[in-house]
């Protein structure tokens, strides 16, 4: 049997009955924290998306730069680009170079089709033939969060699992401060981070062509399935590419995201992800829900 600590003596128990644990709510603060329900009435996708564009949602593409200007992108927020000084320090510098494989473009281009007036923000970690390191990665994420992007589109992964618990701390902490993490499942069947976390959605592919209609999967961890298979996206040199992976799927969900919280934008992470539940096209038994 493993030895337990002795408990600590309680020289004041009168004193002791007065105090509340940490993280307690006092008696006299109950009516301080009184919460407008986000979510009365039916909850469908006329109430979440209907008249929705991402206006005033701010989503951050971490990956590997956009493209300024691209045709299917359009305007981009802000940009920049992560780097490591010799002591490992974060250094966030502005990026002067843009997208420098295409991955990060194509993701943009896609959050760009599906919410239009979103605002899209670039945050580098990603160098040229989809190379990267999982230092940067885990430094690029916490200066998004830092940042209090509203939505983070990671189409990307890491199979280190030495940064694994940096990464769980980085996804539950972008969690607490009200940014939606929503990252694509790893295209091989290996063990990757963070999509892999239960505070980030985790996304999949489907086979459909329509980037509005998506499914919620029954048997986690890949909680949603997007479009993501055989798509047009957006590419480097303003061009466009057929491509195929759970890269762009991500960015599907996201978009959908961004129009949730555009038009609902009191709702916290939790409140976001039931909403995509909910208005999947699969909820309610039939698997033929229309979009």
């Amino acid at each position: 049997m493993a030895e337990q600590e002795p408990l600590e003596p309680i020289e004041d128990e009168e004193e002791e009955d007065d105090e509340l644990p940490a993280w307690s709510l006092p008696l006299d603060a109950v009516g301080t924290i009184s919460l407008d329900d986000p979510i009365a009435g039916p909850v469908d996708r006329e109430w979440a998306l209907t008249g929705a564009t991402g206006k005033n949602v701010k989503v951050c593409v971490l990956d590997s730069g956009i493209e300024a200007d691209h045709p299917r992108v359009g305007h981009v927020a802000g940009a920049v680009a992560i780097r490591l000084d010799d002591e490992g320090g974060t250094i966030a510098e502005p990026d002067e170079e843009g997208d420098l494989c295409g991955h990060g473009t194509a993701c943009a281009g896609v959050i760009r089709s599906i919410a239009p007036e979103a605002e899209i923000y670039s945050v580098r970690v990603l160098g040229s033939g989809f190379t990267g390191s999982g230092d940067v990665l885990v430094a690029g994420l916490h200066w998004a969060v830092e940042q209090g992007y509203d939505v983070v589109n990671m189409s990307l992964s890491t199979t280190k699992r030495r940064l694994g618990e940096a990464l769980h701390e980085l996804a539950d902490s972008a969690y607490f401060k009200r940014t939606v993490l929503i990252a694509s499942a790893h295209n091989m069947p290996v063990e990757s981070f963070p999509w892999r976390f239960s505070s980030v959605i985790s996304v999949g592919s489907h086979e459909e062509d329509d980037p509005l209609r998506f499914y919620a999967n029954p048997r986690p961890p890949v909680e949603f399935f997007a479009r993501g298979v055989d798509v047009e996206v957006a590419w480097t040199g303003g061009s466009t590419i057929r491509a195929t992976g759970n890269s762009f799927a991500t960015p599907c969900i996201s978009g959908i995201a961004a129009l949730i919280l555009s038009k609902h934008p009191q709702l916290m992470p939790f409140q976001l992800k039931s909403v995509l539940y909910q208005i999947s096209s699969n909820v309610g038994g039939t698997g033929e829900r229309q979009n």
